[in-house]
């Protein structure tokens, strides 16, 4: 989670985002459906492979299918804790720091954070995933969990350890007549998106394109769509994850609501590094045909108080097909509304009571959501290359104590890209669990937020350390501040430091979380800063 987009009006139209979108989207892929035929580039094995991977109005991206287990039969672990496998050789894509491009490959998103493991698989398949976590096991390596890079607090990777890196693993099946979809766990979430909204459907997804699809939902997940859809984390039902097997060993497992339900229950919302290593994921999608896309700016910070107010009282409690950000600068104030299947003229009415305050700058698309969504987006290379945040939930509306503090807190940011973002709850389709459950508790929050500081000089090793000290003290100074007016946080923007973190990420749910961690991983594998540890025998 970072500064969701800090351009004061659209870069570009839909049709100019659409041709881009189709050359970022998974280059080099070709896409088969049964009504292509142009297929002239593919071998008849290839593409005999590929369409018997799908069904009856199915779509498949050949040449990525992750190598999975077809026809697994999950019934039960049943594994033995003394059983040793034989000896594990590392495949896959093997990066090690004598290698030309070790440095790339051990960078993460924010680049605060710098480690260096002792090697990096990128996984091409599930078998190279389960070679890698027998092989850890085996030599007594630390280990870590990598998908989009992401990982807010540099816990995605190690030193002296193995990184099971599993961002190649791109495989897209979408069923258009079940509307369900399985993909590979190296999606970042543009990638789903795009593919999705090919076929007029949507999940639950975060702001962000370039962070991992699996890390996103795993922790919950939400964005534009979470009052519409619910959380990510509600549209998964089923899941395919490498668990630690017998002494020594390692094995894929399919996850869904009749095998290891309990497993899909703490995947959705605590599933990211705690019990397993996710390789695919299947999610139930909704038809979305098109969006309004709504943003307002607001120069300086003199109408910060009535327009958070406003938008606090109306955002949570409007239509749930409309999902809303504020974000805040130090020089302006920033509103986006997506509308589902929804109108210009209905978006606009919908916010007037917000929009009507002082004179803000408002444009509105309206488009696929594929192709609002690429449209948003900022390039990487255009953000800071460090970043510091702190998590957040708010039940009841700020008093205006509350915002006064964000206001002045905002005319000291230590740079323009740092901000104070929000999102909007309150009713909508997250307050409903999904089937089956899930781990994600904060359901009944008003809005989530967070601050955030964003400096330094994105590759360029060491930028920004005399700024460092100043982001980080104001980070804390500014959650200490609101610590009266919010309550809980997210696990995907984990807090350093906070006492009883546990609680704050998933409630009363850390016991039974505790419990499943004892059933697939009673050696504790898998830990790190704030994991979750098995519960005593």
């Amino acid at each position: 989670m970072k500064s969701r987009n800090s351009d004061q009006t659209p870069r570009n139209t839909v049709s100019e985002r659409a041709s881009r979108r189709r050359k970022v989207f998974l280059v080099g892929l070709a896409v088969i459906d049964r009504e292509d035929t142009d297929m002239h580039d593919l071998s008849r094995r290839k593409l005999l492979k590929a369409t018997a991977a799908v069904g009856a109005g199915a779509v498949a991206f050949p040449g990525l299918l992750s190598g999975g287990t077809p026809g697994f039969a999950a019934d039960d672990l049943g594994w033995p804790s003394s059983e040793k496998c034989p000896p594990a050789t590392l495949t896959g894509r093997i990066v090690r720091p004598q290698d030309p491009g070790y440095a790339n490959a051990s960078l993460g998103w924010d680049e605060l954070f710098v480690r260096y493991p002792l090697v990096i698989v990128f996984a091409q398949e599930t078998q190279d995933v389960v070679n890698a976590l027998t092989w850890a096991r085996q030599h007594n390596v630390a280990l870590r969990v990598r998908s989009g890079r992401h990982s807010l607090e540099g816990w995605s990777n190690v030193d002296n350890g193995i990184v099971i890196d599993v961002s190649e693993l791109k495989s897209v099946q979408i069923d258009t007549t079940a509307r369900i979809a399985t993909v590979g766990a190296g999606l970042n979430q543009l990638e789903a998106v795009t593919a999705l909204g090919e076929h007029d459907l949507a999940v639950t997804t975060g702001t962000e394109g370039s962070v991992g699809l699996s890390g996103a939902t795993l922790g919950g997940g939400f964005g534009f769509l979470t009052r519409y859809l619910g959380m990510a984390c509600d549209n998964l039902i089923g899941a395919e994850i490498v668990v630690p097997w017998g002494a020594d060993g390692a094995k894929a497992v399919q996850v869904d609501l009749k095998n290891h339900s309990d497993l899909l229950w703490a995947l959705r919302g605590a599933g990211n590094g705690n019990f397993g290593i996710v390789t695919s994921l299947t999610y139930r999608a909704a038809p979305l045909r098109s969006v309004a896309y709504l943003q307002a700016t607001w120069p300086g910070l003199d109408d910060l108080q009535e327009v958070f107010d406003a938008w606090q009282r109306l955002a949570p409690f409007a239509d749930n097909r409309l999902g809303t950000q504020v974000e805040i600068h130090k020089s302006q104030i920033l509103l986006f509304g997506v509308l589902a299947d929804g109108s210009e003229a209905e978006a606009t009415a919908l916010l007037a009571p917000v929009l009507s305050i002082g004179d803000p700058e408002v444009t509105v698309q309206t488009g696929g959501w594929g192709d609002i969504y690429a449209g948003f987006q900022i390039p990487t290379e255009d953000e800071p290359a460090n970043w510091k945040f702190f998590s957040q939930f708010t039940r009841r509306p700020f008093p205006k104590e509350a915002i006064s503090v964000i206001h002045t807190f905002m005319q000291n940011a230590p740079s323009e890209d740092s901000n104070f973002f929000t999102q909007a709850f309150g009713t909508g389709a997250q307050t409903r669990e999904p089937l089956g459950g899930a781990a994600f508790p904060h359901r009944d929050a008003l809005f989530y937020s967070e601050p955030g500081a964003g400096w330094g000089t994105r590759g360029v090793p060491d930028s920004g350390d005399a700024l460092t000290p100043v982001a980080q003290a104001w980070i804390a100074e500014f959650s200490q501040a609101l610590r009266p007016y919010v309550d809980g946080a997210y696990v995907n923007v984990p807090n350093v430091g906070m006492a009883e973190w546990e609680t704050a990420y998933w409630g009363s749910h850390f016991d039974r979380l505790r419990k499943v961690k004892a059933k697939y991983d009673p050696h504790n594998v898998f830990q790190y800063e704030q994991s979750i540890p098995p519960a005593a025998c």
